[in-house]
């Protein structure tokens, strides 16, 4: 038995007619047994059923496939898509074009899938945006009515709102600048500037910026034993600079009480380099790591926004590393801490 589920609309007229012209030929025969007058009658219900099968099926049921195609692509034919409506769609089966159908559904199902997760993040970046400019906006608000109402006269008063007032603008201003820093980053307008530098003494340096920050919680920051040998890397100083500088002080914000901040370097093969920064602090779940190196995103909003910060550091470190050709990761439990790591490139090529 043929497999008609394949066929084309002129094979499948063609089996329909020959399936039609045999029993009328055969019952002409019955009645009359001369097999000349058979044959005859079996072509012409042959060519008959068969022109009349095509038509129907070119008229009414391909011609409305070539209007759902025409849809489906949403687009005025050009010549290459006219010859293949007119040559190739209709010695395509009906099965073959209803793959087609599957594969655009499938398709388009995908993008408006992309596009609702496209339209929540922004959402979402733009709520958050809102409250990181609202916040101190709205204390400097605070701040500037209350010496206007009268507490200016009040030296002790007006200093301490005039500089808390300051410390708003301040983080204002770095909101701003690590807006305008991400953008750049993403857009690719961000030049590297790649030079040859030793990793650990960037370490130290950093290090010896933030220990001030780090010594009020009584942190101590420190390269592992083992990787304080010297490692020269090819990356953009400054560049790699601000990644551990970010890296660091998210490690001082939430680690632990006297806890440690640890660095490390190994040599992962002749051209890379692992760098990883690691704390003993609260850690973070399991349900928000691919998250977090999202712009805005907090693993628990109240305490972070606490801590301070524009919440654009880890986003800023993921793009920067990105513009290196390289991807960051990380690894992190609850209460045991987290380690934040990226490859560097050994030498230049």
């Amino acid at each position: 038995m043929f497999n008609t589920k394949n066929f084309s609309p002129r094979q499948l007229a063609g089996y329909t007619a020959l399936m039609i012209a045999i029993p009328v030929a055969l019952g002409i025969y019955f009645f009359d047994p001369e097999w000349w007058v058979a044959l005859i009658a079996f072509l012409l219900v042959l060519a008959g059923s068969y022109a009349l099968i095509l038509f129907t099926l070119q008229r009414f049921i391909y011609r409305k496939i070539k209007l759902i195609y025409k849809f489906i692509y949403q687009t005025k034919a050009s010549k290459r898509e006219e010859f293949y409506y007119k040559n190739i769609l209709p010695q395509k089966s009906i099965d073959e074009v209803r793959q087609d159908v599957e594969f655009w559904a499938e398709q388009k199902k995908k993008e408006i899938e992309i596009l609702q997760a496209n339209e929540a993040f922004r959402k979402e970046f733009l709520q958050n945006l809102s409250h990181e400019l609202k916040t101190p906006i709205f204390a400097i608000q605070g701040y500037v009515d209350t010496l206007l109402g009268g507490a200016i006269e009040n030296q002790e008063l007006s200093t301490k709102f005039l500089n808390n007032t300051s410390k708003n603008i301040t983080r204002l201003v770095n909101l701003l600048n690590d807006l305008d820093e991400i953008t750049r980053l993403e857009s690719g307008e961000q030049v590297l500037y790649k030079q040859h530098f030793i990793i650990q003494e960037l370490i130290r340096e950093v290090f010896d910026s933030l220990s001030l920050l780090a010594s009020k919680k009584g942190i101590k920051l420190n390269i592992k034993k083992g990787c304080e040998f010297p490692i020269t890397v090819f990356a953009d100083k400054e560049k790699i600079r601000q990644v551990i500088i970010n890296l660091t002080d998210n490690a001082i914000k939430y680690g632990k009480i006297n806890g440690n901040v640890t660095a490390s370097a190994y040599l992962t093969d002749e051209k890379h380099v692992l760098v990883e920064i690691s704390d003993d602090g609260i850690g973070i779940a399991e349900e928000h790591i691919p998250r977090i190196s999202e712009r805005f995103y907090r693993t628990d909003a109240a305490r972070s926004r606490k801590e301070g910060g524009s919440g654009l550091g880890l986003a800023i470190c993921k793009h920067i590393i990105e513009a290196h050709g390289q991807r960051m990761h990380v690894r992190s439990k609850p209460d045991v801490g987290t380690t934040f790591g990226f490859i560097l490139q050994r030498k230049k090529d």
